[in-house]
């Protein structure tokens, strides 16, 4: 999948457009996709700062607004569209959109041919903040990030593989969860969180275990590999995942991965995008 970007998009608009492959957008008078009379139009022809009127795609496309509030109405249901909820519009289905002032858009289309939809008719998704990061980043880079596979497993809710990981109750121990979850790759050890949180590594240990049910070190260790699981669906190798989630080294990240997933990076990776493709 290949999005054209948009750059500098006026309030309201998208951020990017919704057409993976340059292909026309069609819209009529809120027909179905595939009805006579229906005439062919670039996306600038009608999307405007308040929004566009129905029309329909022959691509699956994934609607996301990280900035302000859209409603998008799509077979008789309205749809309000937030940072915390996107929508999924299958290929085929008409649907219209109306922008609030100062929101931005950002679209993302995946291949119908190539790609499979767990539904048939429109379904929201809710944006984590491990999606947002993804989202994000693949409208940074245009949509020209690797991975495609991956990445649309992981935004239809089929890549939900992520390792438990209960946060912890107490102020000391949540404080150290949250730097942690932020960036997983923090190396300082439990004395010395205590220390810049003026208690005791015991206490600390004692609050982590008692409160998530995992040592310290086993639950920082599954903040990583869960991160590393979203930087694997971006398209990054396995040494550069190691370094970002705080692994000492490569072999350290496999090993770990492996005790966790039953199989390799490279396997998980390999595997998820054959399961992908093959619908």
């Amino acid at each position: 999948m290949t999005r054209s970007a948009d750059p500098g998009p006026g309030p309201g608009q998208e951020a990017a457009r919704p057409d993976p492959s340059g292909r026309a957008e069609r819209h009529g008078q809120g027909g179905g996709g595939g009805q006579s009379g229906q005439r062919l139009h670039a996306d600038d022809d009608f999307v405007a700062a308040e929004g566009h009127p129905t029309h329909v795609h022959d691509f699956h496309q994934l609607l996301y607004v990280p900035l302000g509030r859209i409603e998008v109405t799509a077979c008789g249901t309205d749809h309000v569209l937030t940072p915390s909820v996107a929508l999924w519009l299958p290929a085929g289905v008409p649907h219209s959109a109306r922008f609030d002032p100062d929101s931005l858009v950002v679209s993302d289309g995946f291949d119908a041919e190539r790609y499979a939809l767990p539904h048939e008719r429109p379904f929201v998704l809710h944006v984590d903040e491990a999606r947002r990061r993804l989202l994000l980043a693949r409208m940074r880079s245009g949509g020209r990030a690797p991975g495609d596979a991956l990445v649309f497993a992981e935004l239809t809710g089929a890549g939900e593989h992520r390792l438990p990981l209960p946060r912890p109750s107490g102020a000391a121990a949540r404080a150290v969860a949250g730097a942690l979850l932020r960036d997983p790759s923090d190396q300082r050890t439990a004395a010395q969180w205590a220390e810049g949180l003026y208690t005791s590594s015991t206490s600390l240990r004692r609050a982590f275990r008692t409160e998530t049910g995992l040592a310290f070190s086993d639950w920082r260790t599954r903040a990583r590999l869960n991160r590393s699981l979203e930087l694997l669906t971006e398209g990054l190798q396995v040494g550069v995942v190691a370094k970002r989630v705080g692994f000492v080294s490569t072999n350290g990240f496999i090993l770990a991965f492996r005790r966790h997933f039953d199989c390799t990076p490279g396997v998980y990776v390999r595997e998820r995008t054959e399961r992908v493709l093959s619908g």
